[in-house]
């Protein structure tokens, strides 16, 4: 079933005109007929069952059926915070930790990034503002995560978390294995994770000592060495095992 996200609440039994885009992608793109279902999702991320009502061009009227019970939010806020890394690997670490979960997406430059975004900051976060925007749809979000740029560790290290942790190669080279386990089960359900993961040089020395003195945990991600875009991804399955699915085999 199709799923898009509205700016307005709903109720059940109204009847919403759906925002131009939304309405050409159901009724031009996917070809919807009256009377096909799709969901909408309210600000206040209330998921509802919808019908389409009437159809003319790109205008795509809707009625409001039920709300669902469905919530496939992760038990913990998740924010990752990704150093500026080349190409189109930002887009992909979006769109993938978009569907693993993950609330908050954070891109910044470190010691050792290659690339610089400067000026070109605004446009991008935009951009991949609309990559986790389609990728919450396509898995069927509750909420849209969001993507943010910020200027350097300093910035970073005034914001408040519950659990704080730096993926650290160093610390899986060593076996170091609990701290990431550990961290994640001593966080109350609702409660705020933050995870850092260098750029392709990886996190430097001073950038390790620096998140230290800010509370930060050092977690080796297991024995390999994955790369800047594939870390991000790993550790949010794992927060998923961790909080979701371990739950189902005690």
């Amino acid at each position: 079933m199709q799923h898009y996200f509205l700016d307005q609440a709903l109720k059940t039994g109204e009847s919403v005109t759906l925002p131009s885009n939304i309405g050409h992608h159901l009724g031009k793109v996917l070809r919807a007929e009256v009377g096909d279902h799709f969901e909408l999702v309210a600000p206040d991320h209330q998921v509802f069952e919808a019908q389409v009502s009437a159809l003319d061009g790109n205008i795509v009227k809707a009625k409001i059926l039920t709300p669902t019970n469905k919530d496939v939010e992760l038990p913990v806020n998740v924010t990752i915070v990704s150093g500026l890394s080349k190409g189109n690997k930002p887009e992909w670490i979006v769109q993938k930790a978009t569907e693993l979960g993950v609330a908050h997406i954070i891109f910044m430059p470190m010691n050792w990034s290659v690339v610089k975004w400067n000026q070109k900051a605004a446009k991008k976060i935009a951009r991949l503002n609309e990559v986790a925007l389609s990728a919450a749809e396509q898995s069927h979000r509750n909420i849209v995560p969001t993507v943010e740029y910020l200027d350097g560790l300093k910035a970073l290290t005034q914001l408040d978390f519950d659990t704080k942790l730096v993926a650290y190669e160093e610390s899986a080279k060593q076996g170091e294995e609990a701290n990431l386990v550990k961290a994640v089960k001593q966080t109350a359900k609702g409660g705020s994770i933050v995870a850092v993961f260098g750029p392709e040089g990886g996190v430097s020395e001073s950038e390790i000592e620096d998140l230290k003195a800010h509370g930060f945990i050092l977690a080796g991600l297991g024995p390999r060495i994955m790369r800047t875009e594939t870390a991000p991804l790993y550790f949010l399955s794992a927060i998923s095992v961790l909080t979701e699915l371990s739950a189902f085999a005690e």
